[in-house]
């Protein structure tokens, strides 16, 4: 569909070179993670917040959508461009604007690599907390998009929990500002937390007050091996209801450790893994690693291993980290999604896919983030034989469901964007749905901002 002539004079203006409308460009942002693909009609890149005020503006009084984007790493389509429409890359608004140490927060505009972040907050003795995968690559604005989260999240939380105020840009073009540089306020809607998650469906975030946590002194990780999936769920229980947080609470299951075994990773016999790690200062740390051993044992347990120096550590976690580059080599196509259910419902998702794996005759691996629950289910499969791909795209509804009988939710940092979306209306009643809709509307009037991403459409009543 092509824009209108008077659109592309005029952004052409505002923009100047960051205004693109080859087919590189266009090219280069037309996909994200989920190797969903539509090429953008053109492709903007904003400096100012100025900028994205008169981009929206233009664009709204022409009905174009407005599809914003980071480092394009998410997994769920959210960044993938609609037909018509202008992909709005945040690459060149990559400043940190300012680091209060006394305030502990740091004030960034989107585009700032979440990596980069952190070796800037080094220095300082400080750090943010989001840490998913794409840590190294992805941006802040990615990760509020989307609340991400990552191992990290069971003590420090995800995104959401993390951030302090936000500038933004809503559908109507008007400048938005919620929160700020304290970490206390009962004044009115909380819509930091409102537009975290929202997937850029509701406003474009222009700036962001982040919180920042003291890096710890000392750090130790325990890695215990259990009989199944139940015991480990057990102990999971027991290491949460300590006074000390685990910094880091991982899963894998069974099937996860047969993977790495036939990978020549020297692993005990064992139906599930626990990785924990612990941290304070020098003279907390024996004290919390004491708690969490005492509470990792318990019925099932098979074995377990403690390291407190660096080396060590990073030896207890090879195996977590080889578990990615062995999945791809059983097969080249992988659906990961990442469902939550709570703790105690662990031994249930676990058996249930299980038997998904076996009524699908797929290779099915879960592990993840034990104590939020957050668990990472994914199907394997080789794209190239069209009976197993249909087999891993049948399966993947039944995971859904199984995630919301067992009383959880669709995601707990990747997002819904559009691999999910249509599930939204089993996870929600329709007045909930209907709630949604209505803030959306609020904040898009026209329906510009990532359109048919994370909501259904609304059902209207006969």
């Amino acid at each position: 569909m092509p824009l209108p002539t008077a659109l592309i004079d005029t952004l052409s203006a505002v923009l100047g070179d960051g205004w693109r409308t080859d087919l590189d460009s266009r090219t280069a942002h037309a996909s994200d993670d989920s190797r969903r693909q539509q090429l953008p009609a053109a492709v903007a890149l904003p400096q100012t917040r100025q900028q994205v005020q008169a981009l929206v503006r233009a664009c709204r009084a022409h009905g174009v959508p407005l599809v914003a984007r980071g480092a394009g790493t998410g997994t769920t389509g959210a960044a993938v461009p609609v037909d018509g429409s202008i992909a709005v890359s945040f690459a060149r608004m990559n400043r940190i604007l300012d680091v209060r140490t006394a305030d502990r927060c740091a004030v960034v505009e989107p585009g700032v690599l979440n990596g980069a972040l952190q070796a800037a907050l080094a220095p300082h003795g400080l750090f943010w907390p989001p840490d998913p995968s794409s840590a190294d690559s992805c941006t802040v604005g990615g990760n509020l998009a989307t609340n991400a989260g990552g191992p990290r999240a069971v003590k420090y939380g995800a995104t959401r929990d993390n951030v302090l105020g936000l500038v933004a840009v809503t559908g109507t073009g008007d400048l938005i500002r919620a929160g700020g540089a304290y970490t206390k306020a009962s004044a009115g809607y909380d819509l930091t937390r409102l537009l975290i998650g929202s997937e850029g469906t509701l406003a474009l975030i222009v700036e962001a007050t982040l919180k920042l946590a003291p890096r710890p002194q000392a750090q130790a990780t325990v890695r215990a091996f259990y009989r199944d999936a139940t015991c480990a769920a057990a102990a999971v229980s027991r290491l949460m209801a300590q006074p000390a947080v685990p910094a880091v609470l991982e899963f894998m299951d069974g099937r996860s450790l047969g993977l790495l075994r036939r990978h020549g990773i020297d692993l005990p016999e064992a139906g599930a893994l626990l990785l924990i790690d612990a941290e304070g200062s020098d003279e907390t740390l024996p004290d919390a690693l004491a708690a969490f051993g005492h509470a990792a044992e318990g019925d099932g347990l098979l074995d377990l291993d403690v390291a407190t120096d660096g080396a060590a550590r990073e030896r207890l976690w090879a195996a977590r980290r080889a578990l990615s580059p062995a999945l791809r080599s059983i097969a080249p196509g992988k659906i990961n999604e990442d469902v939550v259910v709570p703790v105690s419902r662990i031994p249930d998702l676990v058996a249930g896919v299980e038997a998904l794996a076996d009524a699908y005759a797929l290779t099915i691996v879960v592990f993840g983030h034990a104590g939020n629950g957050n668990l990472h289910v994914n199907l394997l499969y080789h794209p190239d034989d069209a009976d197993e791909t249909a087999r891993a795209h049948a399966a993947l509804p039944r995971v859904f469901e199984l995630a919301l009988a067992l009383g959880g939710t669709l995601s707990g940092e990747h997002g819904i964007g559009l691999s999910k979306r249509d599930f939204m209306a089993r996870a929600y009643d329709p007045a909930t749905l209907a709630a949604m809709h209505a803030i959306k509307q609020a904040f898009d009037p026209d329906g510009i901002l990532n359109p048919g991403k994370l909501l259904p459409p609304l059902q209207t009543k006969c």
